[in-house]
């Protein structure tokens, strides 16, 4: 049997859902909040820049230390977050042997993200 994930994201936060775990979905939230832009931005641009790359880099990392654990991933979300973790873990030889699948989805409650990773995997 495939180990499979399904990852519903976007800039702010991630919802991990394994349909056969016990416990379903748990979420991951990028430290870079709207708050945190509004107040370096009053500073410099560039500065935000280099903390949004920074803190965008720590939680694709976060969400890849979850993906290694399994065989089969699927990246579906609105925003363009999903193809940029797919190219962070692209560059990173240690998913070679993880199937990544990259879908573009809505907005999306808990239940419509499991229902959809569900059929996905089926």
């Amino acid at each position: 049997m495939q180990n499979n994930l399904g990852v519903w994201m976007d800039h702010s936060i991630a919802n991990l859902i394994d349909i056969n775990a016990t416990k379903k979905s748990h979420s991951i939230s990028s430290k870079f909040t709207y708050e945190m832009k509004k107040e370096i931005l009053s500073r410099s641009e560039k500065t935000m820049h280099n903390k949004r790359q920074q803190l965008q880099g720590e939680y694709y990392k976060q969400i890849s230390e979850t993906i290694l654990k399994y065989d089969h991933v699927l990246l579906f979300g609105p925003t363009d977050a999903k193809i940029e973790l797919h190219n962070f873990l692209n560059e990173d030889l240690h998913f070679k042997d993880v199937k990544i699948d990259v879908e573009t989805a809505d907005n999306m409650s808990d239940i419509e993200q499991a229902s959809f990773v569900t059929k996905y995997f089926s």
